[in-house]
């Protein structure tokens, strides 16, 4: 019981850890690269952005970040959770001190690090994605419309990014209304770039972190043909911690009844398979197939609606429903 417990302590300070690592990195990626060029991004960065701008800089990016994060886990707190809540505090704390203490250094320069607008903005995108993949993978959350993204999780199976992309894209669009001095077609002419752009980097931002969390989350199927099966099952539940699923077969060149194993996995443990199977059946026939889903106990949980059935339906409700 002690050991488990430490390892338990082990792997959440490893957890901290790494989503303090993957905060900084969007940290670095939005005020180095993304607000020196007067970018307006989703999330509640991109609200802090548009705070920040409106007021001459008066408010910071992170305070306005901060406040709007408590108010949404206030709002969220009975879906999502208590663990989820105190890790997104957490992260909150994180990003918004982060955000702080580098755009007080990056915007004290003066000017952009990297002159090119496109340049600049593709690399925060990526910088930004990277970070916020990772602290979803080790079960983090930097706030902000992760809030959203996590309530909806609880309820369908839709894309993190996508839901991402779905929440931001009025954000970014509001940029429009930013004070300016000058015509209407001059805003126009200004602030539709710098719209576009915000548009970019809120597309690359959530398709690097779907790339990020669907590799973490990648399965693969294992087909194993061999003579000494039992042994290797046996190895594969007690080393790998995989179950095992024995089919009867038979082979029709031999005409000989043999045993199939199958087993799933995630992605970076299929290393452990080969070397298992390989340090017992050198000669053993694999087959091995990457699957983009797998549900169930050890894996992922399935979240869909279920269609009521018509039975359940109130004869009111039938009505309305008739004349829509």
């Amino acid at each position: 019981m002690a050991v488990n417990k430490i390892n338990g302590l082990m792997t959440n300070a490893k957890d901290y850890v790494i989503i303090v690592l993957g905060l900084c990195l969007y940290a670095v990626g939005f005020t180095a690269f993304i607000l020196p060029h007067g970018i307006v991004i989703g999330g509640l960065s991109g609200v802090g952005t548009l705070v920040y701008f409106a007021t001459g800089g008066s408010i910071p990016v992170a305070v306005t970040q901060y406040a709007c994060n408590l108010i949404l886990l206030t709002m969220a707190y009975r879906l999502v959770g208590k663990t989820f809540v105190m890790r997104t505090i957490f992260g909150a704390t994180v990003i918004s001190l982060a955000i702080g203490v580098l755009e007080s250094i990056f915007m004290g320069l003066g000017h952009p690090i990297i002159a090119d607008i496109s340049m600049s903005a593709i690399l925060g995108a990526i910088l930004c994605g990277l970070g916020v993949g990772i602290v979803f993978v080790h079960n983090g959350s930097s706030g902000g419309t992760d809030i959203v993204v996590a309530m909806v999780s609880k309820v369908s199976n839709v894309s993190i990014g996508r839901t991402m992309i779905f929440t931001d894209f009025l954000i970014v669009s509001c940029s429009i209304f930013l004070p300016f001095d000058g015509t209407l077609a001059e805003r126009l002419n200004v602030k539709v770039p710098l719209i576009v752009y915000g548009l970019v980097v809120t597309f690359v931002l959530a398709y690097m972190t779907d790339m990020v969390i669907n590799t973490n989350r990648q399965a693969t199927q294992f087909v194993i043909f061999s003579r000494k099966w039992a042994e290797i099952a046996d190895k594969i539940n007690q080393e790998a911690h995989r179950g095992v699923t024995v089919m009867d077969a038979t082979g029709w060149y031999s005409k000989q009844e043999v045993k199939v194993l199958m087993v799933w996995c995630r992605k970076i443990e299929s290393v452990t398979i080969f070397r298992i199977v390989k340090a017992i059946d050198d000669n053993a026939f694999i087959s091995q197939a990457n699957v983009n889903g797998v549900y169930g106990k050890g894996f992922d949980t399935m979240r869909v609606k279920m269609k009521k059935n018509p039975a359940d339906i109130p004869m009111g409700d039938k009505e309305n429903k008739s004349l829509v």
